[in-house]
């Protein structure tokens, strides 16, 4: 019996599927490009060259941009040092000022917590404990 409700249900699901995919292949296969003309030709210009000598490789490569100087090098680094500076020297002083408050929450929220979780709720804490 459980044999055969297996077959019925998963043999029938499977045909089903089988069909629905070949209706989507054959949908897909329909939807092809307008451009009817052939294939596209292949550039002549493309790929390497036989020159009929051997390339001269002590020619040196054009640069990119300019290079830098030891001057503009130096004046860039000194200019990233003293924001690096300028940088840390804010977050020193916020760092400060935030480890007392975040000491001080530290101290006050394990029991404010605690008070919440228990049920002995404080309607300082919270305005909706009764």
């Amino acid at each position: 019996m459980t044999i055969k409700i297996g077959e019925t249900v998963f043999f029938d699901a499977g045909r089903f599927c089988r069909i629905g995919a070949a209706i989507v292949l054959l949908g897909i296969a329909g939807c092809s490009s307008t451009n009817t003309s052939g294939p596209v030709p292949l550039a002549t210009d493309a790929g390497p060259k036989d020159t009929g000598s051997f390339p001269n490789l002590n020619i040196k490569p054009q640069v990119a941009a300019p290079q830098f100087t030891e001057a503009e090098r130096n004046a860039k680094l000194a200019e990233l040092k003293a924001d690096e500076n300028a940088q840390g020297a804010k977050v020193g002083a916020a760092n400060v000022s935030n480890q007392a408050a975040l000491s001080d929450l530290a101290k006050k929220h394990g029991p404010q917590t605690l008070k919440q979780i228990e049920g002995k709720c404080d309607p300082a804490l919270d305005p909706t404990c009764k």
